[in-house]
C-alpha cells in the first residue's frame, strides 16, 4: 500500500520536473554550454576575463533591469522596443565614455578603487566565472538578487570591504523604504485622484528624462559589477569591446521586454502608468545620486530598489479609505515585501558562500569572526 502511495506521490514531481525541463530546454542548454566554456577557459586569464565579463555584463543588466528600465519598459510597452533601446543605449555609451575619459581608462566611475578591489585579477577560479551563471539562473527564477554581492564579493579578499558594501546597501534599503512611505502616504490621495484618465503628453517627456537620468546614475553605481573582471584601466580596443557588447546586450533585453524578471515590476500597483513610473524613477535617482556623492564604495542598488517599491506598496495600502480593504492590502504588501527581501538575502548568502570557497584569506577571516 505504501509503495503505491509513494509512486503516486512521486509521479507529479517527476512530471513537473519533466515539464520544467521541456519548457526551459533552450535556457538549460545555454547554461550547460557556458558552464563547460568556463571550465575550459578559467586557467587562461586573458581569455577568462572576457568570458567572465560577457556573462557578467548580460546577467547583471538582465537582473537589474527591473530597477532602472523596468518601470520604463512597463509604462512604454506599447512602443517599439528599438526606440527604447536606442535611447537607453545612447545614455549608456555617454556615461561610460565620460568615466573612461575622465578617470584614465576606468569605466566604473572609481567604484573599484576600494581596498581589495583596486587590483585587476591576474588569475581566475572557476567559481568566479560561474558567479554570473548563478545570477542568470536566479534571474530566470524571477529573484531580484544583488548583483553587487554576487559579482563583487567573489573577488574581494577583505571582509572589511564586504562589510562596508553590506552596510552601505542596508542604509540604502532603509532610506528608500522610509522615503517611499513618507512620499506616497502624503501624496497618495492626490495621486489617486490625479492619476485617473489618460496622462497628458508632457508626462511622457518627464518620464523619459527621469528614466534616462536614473539609468545614468545606476550605471555609475553598477558598472563596477561588470568591469570587475577587466583591467582597471581599459585601452581603446578594450573600451570599444566593453561598450559595444553591453550596447548589443541591452538591445536583446529590450527585445525580450525585460524577460522573466520584469514580472517583479509588473505585479506592483500602477507602475504601467507613466505618472507613477516617473515618480518611482525620480525618487530612486535621487537616492542613488546621494550615495554616489556619499562614498565610492560599491553598493547594492537592488536593495535600494526593493526598499523603494516595498515602501511604496505599503504606503498605498495604508492610505486605503476602507478599514477592511486596508487590512487586506496591507497584509498583501507585507507578504510581497518579505518575499522580495528574502530573495535579495539569498543573493547575499550565495555570494558569501562563493567568496569563502574561492578566497582562503576571506574564509579564514570569516571563520575567525565566529571563533
Amino acid at each position: 500500500m505504501s509503495e503505491k502511495v509513494s509512486s503516486k506521490g512521486a509521479e507529479p514531481l517527476s512530471k513537473s520536473l519533466f515539464n520544467f525541463a521541456a519548457r526551459e530546454r533552450t535556457f538549460i542548454l545555454i547554461i550547460a554550454s557556458v558552464t563547460i566554456l568556463c571550465a575550459i577557459v578559467y586557467p587562461y586569464p586573458q581569455i577568462a576575463m572576457w568570458v567572465g565579463f560577457g556573462l557578467a555584463g548580460y546577467s547583471a543588466i538582465a537582473n537589474d533591469s527591473i530597477q532602472t528600465i523596468g518601470t520604463f519598459i512597463a509604462s512604454n510597452s506599447q512602443r517599439k522596443w528599438w526606440y527604447l533601446w536606442l535611447y537607453m543605449g545612447l545614455i549608456f555609451v555617454i556615461t561610460v565614455t565620460y568615466s573612461w575619459v575622465v578617470y584614465n581608462g576606468d569605466v566604473s566611475h572609481e567604484r573599484l578603487t576600494t581596498k581589495g578591489l583596486d587590483q585587476a585579477p591576474t588569475s581566475f577560479a572557476f567559481l568566479q566565472l560561474a558567479a554570473p551563471i548563478i545570477l542568470l539562473i536566479l534571474t530566470r527564477m524571477r529573484m531580484p538578487v544583488s548583483t553587487t554581492f554576487l559579482l563583487i564579493n567573489v573577488f574581494s579578499e577583505d571582509v572589511g570591504t564586504v562589510s562596508k558594501v553590506v552596510s552601505k546597501s542596508l542604509a540604502g534599503y532603509f532610506l528608500a523604504f522610509g522615503m517611499a512611505i513618507v512620499v506616497w502616504f502624503i501624496v497618495s490621495k492626490f495621486v489617486t485622484k490625479y492619476i485617473k484618465g489618460k496622462p497628458k503628453p508632457y508626462w511622457l517627456v518627464f518620464q523619459w528624462i527621469t528614466s534616462g537620468a536614473l539609468w545614468s546614475v545606476w550605471i555609475i553605481q553598477d558598472a563596477a559589477n561588470i568591469a570587475v573582471f577587466l583591467p582597471r584601466s581599459l585601452s581603446l580596443p578594450q573600451f570599444l569591446a566593453f561598450t559595444i557588447f553591453i550596447f548589443l546586450g541591452l538591445g536583446l533585453l529590450f527585445y525580450l521586454k525585460g524577460d522573466k524578471i520584469q514580472g517583479i515590476v509588473n505585479e506592483k500597483s500602477g507602475v504601467r502608468d507613466v505618472r507613477a513610473a516617473t515618480l518611482v524613477d525620480f525618487i530612486y535617482a535621487i537616492i542613488l545620486f546621494y550615495f554616489k556623492i556619499y562614498s565610492s564604495i560599491p553598493m547594492s542598488t537592488t536593495w535600494v530598489f526593493i526598499g523603494l517599491l516595498g515602501g511604496r506598496e505599503l504606503a498605498i495600502s495604508l492610505a486605503k479609505t476602507r478599514a477592511k480593504r486596508r487590512s487586506v492590502t496591507v497584509l498583501r504588501s507585507l507578504r510581497m515585501l518579505g518575499s522580495d527581501a528574502f530573495k535579495a538575502f539569498i543573493g547575499l548568502l550565495v555570494s558569501m558562500i562563493l567568496a569563502m570557497m574561492i578566497n582562503d584569506k576571506f574564509r579564514e577571516e570569516v571563520l575567525g569572526m565566529f571563533g
